[in-house]
């Protein structure tokens, strides 16, 4: 049984608040099984987009686990403004979760891949 984007979500929200970070549900998708992007607000200006990783990227030792991959980075929000629109209208239950991740580096409170 996976666990549901609500509660994970949730999880991820309290692991940021933990780490002294902020976070920010953007976009509230689907409660069972919406797709997430996290946008990373780093402390001087820089921002990340990530997205769900590709069915590829997945570990069956690790089935509850979520994977993202870094879709893009740079200082330019309104381009992953853009970026995330398209994606609302391609799949209308997904997720946009914001943070700033605090003392901990992105790559604790969520499992990236690297391609």
């Amino acid at each position: 049984m996976r666990v549901t984007t609500d509660l994970w979500v949730s999880a991820l929200l309290r692991r940021v608040f933990t780490a002294g970070g902020f976070a920010a549900v953007v976009k509230r998708g689907a409660t069972e099984a919406g797709a997430v992007f996290v946008l990373s607000r780093g402390r001087l200006g820089e921002v990340a987009l990530y997205g769900p990783a590709p069915q590829t990227s997945y570990d069956s030792a690790k089935p509850d686990e979520r994977f993202f991959t870094l879709l893009d980075s740079n200082d330019d929000a309104s381009a992953f403004d853009a970026r995330l629109e398209k994606e609302k209208r391609f799949d209308p239950d997904i997720w946009v979760v914001e943070i700033e991740a605090g003392s901990l580096p992105i790559d604790e409170l969520v499992s990236v891949k690297v391609e």
